[in-house]
């Protein structure tokens, strides 16, 4: 199995982003790690819808590590389960992290989720940058394990057979997904990426934006009209109007390339059209 991370001068950069400095891999860190990307990188589908209407080959429209990170340093941009937990990966394996990267279900759904595994003094740690979730994870077949944040509370319940459901408090779906806690080769993952920008990929039919901002969780969501954006605080749920254009207000919110995010709304609405066409 590959072990991928990210070159020596990348990781400055993306510690430099992320506000921190390089530090042994413990858990603390790690901790420190995933507080900075939620609040840094948004989980969004606008750069590969992007991608997707301007490239002609599926096969080379993924986002891999170097390319994922430059869009968050030089635009703000994110992504979603396969490239951003890919990417976090790339990161921690950098700073000297030991894990793995596992594909997992949601519902009905299967394999159309990623997350990581990691394993932090003698204890595996889920990981997920692309749900995500908001704090490192302990996972033992022998019991529950239980973890409670600043946005949500976690528990995470063995099923057998490396099976664990994780489940989530206070949310409308109480259950995030099923994790399969058994490690994927670095070209099997990186064909189901690939896969996930083909017709059956998921979230290249809308524009949804998530992230951490000023220590609170903002949503947009394109398929719900009137556009608004969505705060969460307390388990409640408070829209807010959208003065002017949506894509400028977006872009602005969540602190992502306006050209970008117009784009991404100018290749939805062509494919609307086209649709109706």
């Amino acid at each position: 199995m590959s072990m991928l991370r990210l070159s020596s001068h990348l990781t400055d950069q993306v510690l430099a982003r992320l506000g921190l400095t390089a530090a042994p891999p413990t858990l603390s860190f790690l901790e420190a790690l995933v507080n900075a990307y939620v609040r840094t990188v948004p989980w969004e589908t606008v750069f590969r819808i992007v991608k997707r209407a301007n490239v002609v080959e599926t096969a080379v429209c993924p986002r891999w590590p170097d390319e994922f990170w430059l869009d968050n340093l030089e635009r703000g941009g994110g992504g979603t389960c396969f490239e951003s937990n890919y990417a976090f990966f790339s990161l921690l394996r950098a700073l000297g992290y030991e894990g793995y990267l596992t594909v997992n279900n949601m519902g009905d759904s299967i394999g159309c989720h990623t997350a990581i595994i990691l394993l932090v003094d003698g204890m595996k740690w889920l990981v997920d940058a692309g749900y995500p979730l908001y704090a490192p994870l302990p996972i033992s077949p022998h019991g529950v394990m239980h973890r409670a944040t600043a946005f949500m509370s976690y528990a995470v319940y063995p099923e057998g057979d490396a099976v664990y459901q994780v489940e989530q408090q206070p949310h409308p779906n109480p259950n995030a997904f099923t994790l399969i806690d058994a490690p994927i080769a670095d070209a099997a993952y990186r064909a189901a990426t690939t896969a996930d920008y083909g017709p059956d990929g998921f979230f290249l039919d809308r524009i949804v934006v998530n992230k951490v901002v000023d220590g609170t969780l903002w949503r947009f969501n394109s398929t719900e009209k009137p556009w608004r954006l969505n705060r969460f605080q307390n388990g409640a749920r408070v829209d807010v109007d959208i003065i002017g254009d949506a894509a400028t207000a977006v872009a602005r919110h969540f602190q992502m390339d306006e050209a970008v995010v117009q784009t991404a709304f100018a290749a939805l609405q062509l494919s609307a059209d086209s649709n109706r066409a």
